[in-house]
């Protein structure tokens, strides 16, 4: 059996006992909110405070994967990034929770994690709630900051969309000092270099899922950002009453229009130039208009023009009364609703008296009516996010547990027959927005005749029945009034959409022409860099054969300077036997001059070697001098060459987009510069290039010349 926890329910987990908590406007069921990978239940601290509750997210069966406990501890130190609390992770292990899993299976690799109070960005959307300039400035800064600090960690949400980013702000539940006024859940899929990627990739939620890349998976450090402009516009937006009014359904864009030269983005962007500022106008133009996700706006910068927004200078909007009442619309349904059951069901508990059969078959009932209500929450949830056939199903589920002519069973009928007329045929175009909104409203009083059911199943049950014959010609009146402006609003519809598809047709066929040109020119630019790369080779190829010719010219003058010391070291010799020849020849005359003859032949031998040693001496210092000046002299050619390729692989790093990578050749071509920068400085156009990389490192934005 699928886990279906009631209010009340105690849990033990991880030593501390929670209780499951009660939903606000639904008495007696589970506070539940189902997403796409799974439903997340609100537990409270048994002996804690509010503010200190847990959510239990339970994955459905496809994303209940062992990888989840690795997953979340290494999110875990991105929970101290303001606005990622729910980065902070437990998950239910069968060695750490073994006996809580046997009893419910499904809380397999479950996780429990800090609990966030407040309306999600999707509520205030579907709500068409107008903010103050103050309110939108705020929201809008929180998420930026929030963005900002996930880019700087290189980590993406990477399903960010409006209803996965939560507004506390609005919560009436007393907040911590310094809490975010933004908090972002659902984080699953969350991007970071050092995590897996997941086995299931999400493509985007509609309204804020760029449509090149719609139908592939997301997950890279660039995900967030075509998404994160969509919803910043939305929420400066949301101060102008006439966006508010322009609201396509569950978020302010449809998906189809996303992207294309729409009357929703012409309108959204003329609201924010007008009223922050150009600034702000052309971030969410760059977004809109790029061709990748990498090209859209950082959050950072985001960041930087939403700090410069000055209240005081932002027109003042006033609501209309029609825009007034167009805001209220719902609300004003649901209390018409509800005003015409509610005076009926106090005037049967004061007139009629209580009989014993009734009481008997209210006691019975309870299991069907708590199903009843579970069945009909869940269906409003699912028609609420668009999922009309599992919506169908479960309200025809609901049906069959309700007794044939109640008020319920009536409402709940209508609400079948408005999603049947609603569901797409083979021929039928998708609903426009007002379509959407009208059954809006539908789920909206259905969700109310709910509430009311806890208040009719009381004694006095049996007057509302007899009423119910009265009741069910009235609604099935109604009904076909509704069904006969259903088929003229769908008429209309279809029409919009030919021309719409007219219009996106003749857009395909100029963005395709677009694009054909820019490839074309992105080819030429591609041969014209080719070109550029090959005389960069011919001419680095001419500077080793000047070098070459160089080295040669020295070695050949090194080589003659020897052979002159070899001559002149020969011609000592032939003197110094030609001596020793004619003192043979000499008779000794006398001892004494034969001993002065023979001391001064000694001096003179001595002589000779000092000075042959001498010039042995100088002539290993010369040759060790011309053999260092020949390799500084090669060093520097090779370092020269080595520059030169440094700055041109900053120049194209930088061409294509890659800065981090520019930033690090600069640094690269400034070390070597370094090195020997009195040489450098005056070899060809070197201390040129040295100029211009030392203005790209302090200023990234500063554009390399082509040298």
């Amino acid at each position: 059996m699928s886990f279906q926890p009631k209010p009340g329910d105690e849990f033990l987990i991880h030593g501390e006992k929670y209780v499951v908590g009660q939903h606000p406007a639904a008495p007696g069921i589970a506070y539940a909110q189902t997403g796409r990978q799974g439903t997340v239940y609100k537990l409270v601290p048994q002996n804690g405070q509010e503010y200190e509750a847990k959510a239990l997210k339970v994955f459905f069966p496809k994303f209940r994967v062992p990888a989840m406990v690795y997953q979340s501890e290494q999110m875990e130190k991105y929970s101290e990034i303001s606005g990622l609390q729910v980065c902070k992770r437990d998950v239910l292990t069968p060695e750490r929770n073994g006996k809580l899993i046997s009893e419910h299976g499904d809380l397999l690799y479950s996780v429990l994690m800090p609990w966030v109070d407040g309306i999600s960005w999707f509520d205030i959307i579907c709500d068409k709630k107008q903010l103050t300039t103050e309110e939108s400035v705020i929201l809008a800064s929180s998420l930026a900051s929030i963005g900002s600090a996930m880019e700087q960690r290189g980590i993406a949400h990477c399903d960010l969309s409006a209803p996965n980013v939560l507004v506390p702000f609005f919560s009436e539940v007393e907040r911590p000092e310094g809490a975010a006024a933004v908090e972002l859940v659902d984080v699953e899929q969350l991007y970071s270099p050092k995590m897996d990627r997941p086995d299931a990739l999400l493509a985007g939620s509609a309204g804020y899922a760029a449509h090149r890349i719609v139908n592939s998976g997301l997950w890279s450090s660039y995900a967030d950002r075509f998404a994160g402009a969509v919803i910043l516009a939305e929420m400066l937006g949301f101060s102008d009453p006439e966006i508010v009014n322009r609201t396509y359904g569950e978020s302010f864009f449809d998906q189809r229009e996303l992207q294309t030269s729409s009357e929703r983005y012409r309108k959204l962007q003329q609201s924010l130039e007008s009223r922050f500022g150009s600034k702000i106008a052309e971030l969410f133009g760059r977004a809109w208009h790029s061709q990748d996700l990498s090209s859209c706006p950082t959050f950072g910068e985001w960041l930087v023009a939403i700090s410069t927004i000055d209240l005081n200078a932002v027109p003042v909007q006033n609501s209309s009364e029609e825009d007034y009442s167009a805001g209220v619309e719902d609300t004003r349904s649901v209390e018409a609703s509800a005003a015409t059951i509610i005076p009926e069901v106090k005037s049967s508990t004061v007139s009629s008296p209580v009989d014993e059969p009734a009481l008997t078959n209210a006691a019975h009932s309870v299991t069907d009516k708590e199903q009843q209500d579970r069945l009909l929450q869940e269906a409003s949830v699912k028609e609420s996010k668009g999922e009309l056939n599992a919506a169908l199903d479960l309200y025809k589920s609901a049906l069959l547990l309700e007794k044939s002519g109640t008020a319920l069973h009536v409402e709940i009928a209508a609400a079948i027959r408005q999603i049947e007329d609603a569901l797409p045929t083979e021929t039928d175009e998708p609903k426009n927005s007002r379509f959407s909104k009208f059954r809006s409203r539908k789920a909206v009083i259905a969700g109310a005749a709910v509430l009311l059911i806890g208040i009719i199943a009381i004694p006095g049950m049996h007057t509302l029945a007899e009423q119910a014959e009265t009741k069910q010609l009235e609604a099935q009146r109604l009904a076909e009034l509704e069904k006969q402006e259903q088929a003229k609003k769908a008429e209309e519809a279809a029409k919009l959409a030919e021309e719409n598809k007219k219009k996106q047709e003749a857009e395909l066929a100029l963005k395709q022409a677009e694009e054909e040109k820019a490839r074309l020119a992105a080819e030429k630019e591609r041969a014209a860099q080719q070109a550029k790369y090959d005389k960069q080779a011919k001419y680095e190829a001419y500077l080793a054969q000047v070098e070459a010719k160089q080295k040669a010219k020295e070695k050949a003058a090194l080589q003659e300077k020897y052979d002159k010391q070899a001559k002149y070291e020969a011609y000592l010799a032939q003197l110094e036997q030609k001596k020793a020849r004619q003192a043979e020849a000499e008779t000794t005359a006398a001892k004494e001059a034969a001993a002065k003859a023979e001391a001064a032949k000694q001096a003179q031998a001595k002589a000779a070697a000092a000075a042959a040693a001498e010039q042995a001496a100088q002539k290993a210092a010369a040759e060790k001098a011309a053999k260092e000046k020949a390799a500084l002299k090669q060093k520097r050619a090779q370092n020269v060459k080595q520059l030169i390729a440094y700055y041109n692989l900053a120049y194209n790093a930088q061409q294509g987009r890659k800065i981090e990578a520019a930033r690090e050749h600069a640094n690269n071509f400034m070390d070597l510069y370094n090195q020997d920068a009195e040489y450098f400085a005056g070899v060809g156009k070197v201390g040129q290039r040295k100029t211009h990389i030392y203005k790209f490192i302090r200023n990234r934005s500063y554009k390399l010349p082509d040298i």
